[in-house]
């Protein structure tokens, strides 16, 4: 099973790194079997040299000689690509698309004949193996289909399967998510430089803490508000500060950001 990746980017190349790096029982050995293809050409055959994997030359010498193909390219090239690899497709080859906006049933409509596909919507952390990637299966994708894409995804975090009416709403909570958490752990390290702590500790105290309390859900099995019980003594400093940001609308603010996002996402499917 010989599988491609259409864009050479930072999530295309996150994960294939990953699952290179991730000793999986049963995995594909080494990169033999993975291609690459990017518009840039010399950044992809540069990444071909240093992940050992096989560098094409376009869509088509790719979408040929692969089974499964990641589309790891922007939405507003995905027409193009979708064209370009309609002159090489075959009915046993799966398209693994994981872009915001671009539906299933659009991908199809590139295609002269019913094609498998596979969406997914991972998101940045999978740069260090920590993805929280949604997958949805297509019409006509069997459980055998799924096995090579998901050992693949697990390489860079967790996995969760979802129908695709879902997408919307894991865009706005997973999709975008970094970037809000980003702006949280920026907001502390700044108020603790403020307050004289050298800005790199403060950064990196923030950064560890947000990681720590998010082990903390996934791996006790509490709440959110049970954990921030536990942190809180009675007129001690924490409550002071949850009531601080109570106050100021701290929930209502971060819901208003998920909901812009999700409002966007539609937009951008209904735009197609």
């Amino acid at each position: 099973m010989k599988i491609g990746f259409i864009g050479a980017g930072n999530m295309g190349g996150a994960i294939i790194k990953g699952y290179l790096n991730k000793q999986c029982k049963d995995s594909i050995q080494g990169g033999s079997r993975i291609y690459i293809y990017d518009s840039n050409l010399e950044k992809a055959r540069e990444m071909s040299k240093e992940m050992n994997v096989n560098f094409t030359n376009s869509i088509g010498e790719l979408v040929s000689k692969c089974d499964i193909i990641f589309l790891a390219v922007k939405p507003n090239v995905y027409n193009s690509v979708l064209d370009e690899a309609n002159k090489e497709f075959a009915v046993d080859k799966i398209i693994v698309s994981m872009a915001a906006g671009i539906t299933m049933d659009h991908i199809q409509k590139h295609f002269n004949f019913p094609i498998k596909i596979i969406r997914i919507m991972p998101n940045t952390p999978a740069l260090v193996n920590e993805s929280m990637t949604a997958v949805c299966m297509g019409k006509g994708v069997t459980e055998s289909d799924m096995e090579i894409p998901l050992e693949i995804l697990k390489a860079i975090g967790r996995v969760e399967l979802v129908d695709e009416d879902k997408i919307h709403a894991i865009i706005g909570v997973s999709g975008s998510s970094p970037a809000y958490a980003y702006m949280f752990i920026e907001a502390i390290a700044r108020a603790g430089e403020q307050k004289g702590l050298d800005y790199r500790l403060s950064l990196e105290m923030a950064a560890q803490s947000v990681l720590g309390a998010s082990r903390m859900i996934l791996e006790t099995g509490k709440s959110p508000t049970e954990l921030v019980e536990m942190v809180c003594s009675p007129n001690g400093t924490t409550i002071e500060a949850v009531k601080t940001l109570g106050t100021n609308g701290f929930n209502e603010k971060v819901t208003e950001a998920v909901f812009a996002a999700v409002e966007k996402s539609i937009k951008m499917s209904e735009a197609l």
